[in-house]
């Protein structure tokens, strides 16, 4: 009833908005990600460190998300090259190359990214997300924001053949004064823009919100790479990684959850 009652309450909000003007804008946000890490024992203590320090500062990042209505693009403000340790150690994190489009519209996205050098342009249609709608409520800047939460089952690679599923949490705090229904990364499918985002320890925080700026806004999805499904390349993925898993075990093995 709860539900009900908010949703019926921010309707009105919405749509005055929506009714007001076409809506643009620029959204930043700061990421800071849960990351397992596996050295090698043969490592000194120094290098062991080095790669630690340099691996969290690799997993705090900024992105900006350009959005209207419609349909957004989110990527990372400065593309970095992987990382590399010399002696043929690499460390593997998602790359700054990754660009995400998504129409909001028409339930579809379309991803651009690197793996292992190789450009994929993954087209592919969301998951729902069936967010639960909650009451509490805090403020992000100098918007009111919202609860919302959600489970979500993920792989755990747990080093055997059979990989295995847990379910987290996610939380959401959006804002109906901001009305789009689009936030961060896959994210979105809440009556206003998402500005705070946690899941399995990771958060994605926005830190600046640009409304309607002087100068219009072109979004386009990205059209470099390989065109696969989100299927398709899961199983690209997993053929890689057996590959490489046989030919001798990873020195450095980095994992960042997206």
């Amino acid at each position: 009833m709860q539900t009900i009652i908010r949703t019926l309450f921010l309707l009105p909000i919405i749509a005055s908005t929506l009714c007001a003007q076409e809506f643009q804008g620029v959204a930043t946000y700061k990421t800071k990600n849960k990351i397992e890490i596996e050295l090698d024992s043969t490592m000194t203590y120094m290098m062991q460190e080095q790669i630690r320090e340099m691996i969290q500062k690799q997993s705090e990042k900024t992105f900006t998300l350009t959005y209207d209505q419609e349909q957004s693009v989110y990527k990372e403000d400065e593309s970095l090259a992987p990382p590399s340790l010399g002696n043929g150690m690499m460390v593997m994190s998602s790359g700054g190359s990754d660009i995400f489009y998504k129409n909001i519209k028409e339930d579809r996205y379309t991803k651009q990214t690197d793996f292992l050098g190789k450009v994929f342009l993954i087209q592919d249609t969301f998951e729902k997300i069936d967010w639960k709608l909650q009451s509490d409520t805090k403020n992000i800047g100098k918007y009111t924001c919202f609860k919302a939460t959600a489970e979500q089952l993920i792989k755990v690679d747990t080093h055997s053949d059979e990989p295995t599923e847990k379910s987290i949490t996610i939380t959401a705090w959006y804002t109906p004064q901001i009305p789009v229904s689009n936030g961060p990364s896959k994210f979105q499918g809440l009556p206003g823009l998402i500005l705070e985002l946690s899941y399995d320890s990771n958060t994605i925080l926005c830190n600046k919100v640009i409304l309607n700026p002087t100068k219009p806004i072109k979004i386009e999805p990205p059209k470099k790479g390989e065109t696969v499904s989100q299927l398709e390349y899961d199983k690209i993925v997993e053929k890689k990684m057996d590959e490489m898993s046989q030919r001798g075990p990873m020195r450095v093995h980095v994992e960042v959850m997206d």
